[in-house]
């Protein structure tokens, strides 16, 4: 630990329920790339939700044009959901950790990339099939790591939302290589 970090431990109480959500259920202390662990639970969440309607046997009723609309505006509409339920504890949590352990943005704060890549999957219909779901992993992961304008500049705004607003200008640069995927018939 580092003196900051050891006066802030020694001052405050540990945020146990931040810790818990901020590391992915302790995903971000594995000793290598927890920064892809965090984007594989990403991408396992999003896989696992979609699971009731990839599985559902569709009725022959409901293979018109219109209700098959409704039901992908149904699975967005979810997935969005889920999407904010990630992200808004994720700011919270990832304000309070870094706060505790007097760091900007802690390695082992991993939800933002369970919340980026997550919403990279939705904003981009990833969670198709598995191909765009391998695709954009791929490409979340490069564009987190290369952090294209202006992700490097969200890190600057303030506590939990510069730590996870990159990770989301990321998840929109890898939603935009999965629709042109899509429309180059990949």
């Amino acid at each position: 630990m580092n003196p900051k970090t050891e006066s802030a431990a020694a001052g405050a109480r540990k945020p146990r329920l931040a810790l818990l959500i901020a590391t992915a259920c302790g995903l971000g202390y594995l000793p290598k790339a927890p920064g892809t662990f965090g984007s594989i639970a990403g991408l396992t969440i999003t896989a696992l939700s979609m699971w009731p309607w990839v599985f559902a046997r569709t009725p022959p009723y409901l293979t018109s044009k219109e209700h098959i609309v409704r039901l992908a505006f149904g699975i967005l509409l979810y997935q969005l959901i889920l999407a904010a339920a990630i992200a808004f504890p994720g700011v919270w949590a990832a304000d309070r950790v870094a706060a505790y352990h007097g760091q900007k943005d802690p390695q082992f704060v991993v939800i933002d990339e369970v919340s980026g890549q997550q919403l990279s999957l939705v904003l981009g219909f990833g969670w198709v099939n598995w191909k765009y779901l391998a695709l954009g992993f791929i490409l979340f992961r490069a564009f987190d790591i290369w952090k294209p304008f202006p992700a490097r500049q969200a890190e600057s705004l303030p506590g939990g939302w510069g730590i996870m607003a990159d990770d989301w200008v990321a998840a929109v640069y890898a939603a935009l290589g999965l629709w042109i995927a899509r429309a180059a018939g990949l």
